[in-house]
């Protein structure tokens, strides 16, 4: 019996790491290299603190049709001196697995102070700050900030990517007004290009007609 077990986990194991890119995904610096990107779970600036399952090379992988709308934006936001700039995109679902595992440790605060100062992390789930699923597994996706092309910094959007708090909320009051109004611009020139945004998160927006709405993928990042 137990040598049955062991089969079938190994098995499992390998068929884990078998998986590749499904062939309707692109590597965005394909379709359209001068999106600047920062993946933060392939580093150890994430809110664990440490490089995140299934990210294996630091590299943006997105479905073909997000691409190509992310394309479309960036075309637009060089006209007025920004550029798109990419925290996240594509998950796959051992990472997700990874961030609940970590949100069940409840010891573990080592960036604590940085991302949620003001939230017990066992109120994360609670919150819906960690979830067994998301949105990101499924490929259309992504967490997106905006950068002054000429100066090469982050537009000014009131709290930092992942911050864990209602100051993340899209409408936070208690931000000055330039800070809402690149909000709110964020906000404007994405719902005009095809996607939904997330009521708790700034950065965070999903192509309103993704692909695979029902399909939560695992291949690595690679």
């Amino acid at each position: 019996m137990k040598k049955m077990i062991l089969f079938l986990f190994v098995g499992y194991s390998l068929g884990i790491s078998a998986q590749k890119m499904h062939k309707d995904f692109v590597y965005l610096k394909d379709v359209d290299a001068s999106i600047q990107t920062e993946l933060r779970y392939f580093s150890n600036q994430n809110f664990i603190g440490k490089p995140i399952d299934g990210y294996q090379k630091d590299c943006v992988i997105v479905t073909k049709q997000t691409a190509e709308a992310l394309q479309k934006i960036q075309a637009i936001l060089k006209k007025e001196g920004l550029s798109l700039k990419v925290f996240d995109a594509y998950r796959p679902q051992q990472a997700v697995n990874h961030f609940v595992r970590w949100a069940k440790v409840l010891n573990d605060t080592l960036m604590k102070s940085e991302y949620y100062p003001k939230v017990q992390k066992s109120q994360l789930f609670q919150l819906g700050f960690i979830a067994s699923k998301s949105g990101h597994t499924r490929g259309s996706t992504v967490d997106i900030t905006l950068v002054n092309i000429k100066t090469g910094k982050e537009v000014d959007m009131g709290s930092a990517y992942d911050f864990f708090g209602e100051e993340s909320h899209p409408f936070y009051k208690k931000i000055t007004k330039k800070q809402k109004k690149n909000r709110l611009f964020l906000r404007k020139i994405m719902l005009e290009n095809g996607f939904s945004p997330y009521d708790n998160e700034w950065w965070h927006f999903t192509l309103k007609n993704e692909p695979f709405p029902d399909t939560y993928f695992n291949f690595p990042i690679e």
